[in-house]
């Protein structure tokens, strides 16, 4: 297994893997310490709670979510960010279709 990319990822390149229920993952740059991965959500898809041990910091590219984390909800838009401390429960709910940049520290390897 390659534990490292490309020095590019060009979008129109890379396939998007369906994770069904409306929601879409697109791997981007990583090696074993850091992953920078795109996750694509219909209107009314949902990010089902769940823990990881990696440290994860989202940013919204697009669109309207409702997250929880660490037992707290809030609504972020188009250009906030989320932090997911690790082994922390979290998910969200989209409530207007967007695209968010999620980074992992380390690199989910169950990802690749």
């Amino acid at each position: 297994m390659n534990h490292e990319s490309t020095n590019f990822q060009f979008e129109k390149e890379i396939g998007w893997q369906d994770l069904g229920g409306g929601v879409q993952r697109q791997i981007m740059g990583y090696n074993g310490d850091l992953m920078m991965v795109k996750v694509k959500f219909e209107a009314g898809a949902v990010g089902a709670p769940h823990t990881h041990p990696h440290t994860q910091v989202t940013y919204v590219a697009s669109g309207v979510f409702k997250f929880t984390t660490d037992g707290e909800t809030k609504v972020v838009r188009t250009g906030d960010g989320v932090y997911m401390k690790p082994g922390v429960l979290h998910g969200c709910e989209c409530v207007e279709a967007g695209v968010l940049i999620d980074t992992f520290n380390p690199v989910r390897k169950d990802f690749l």
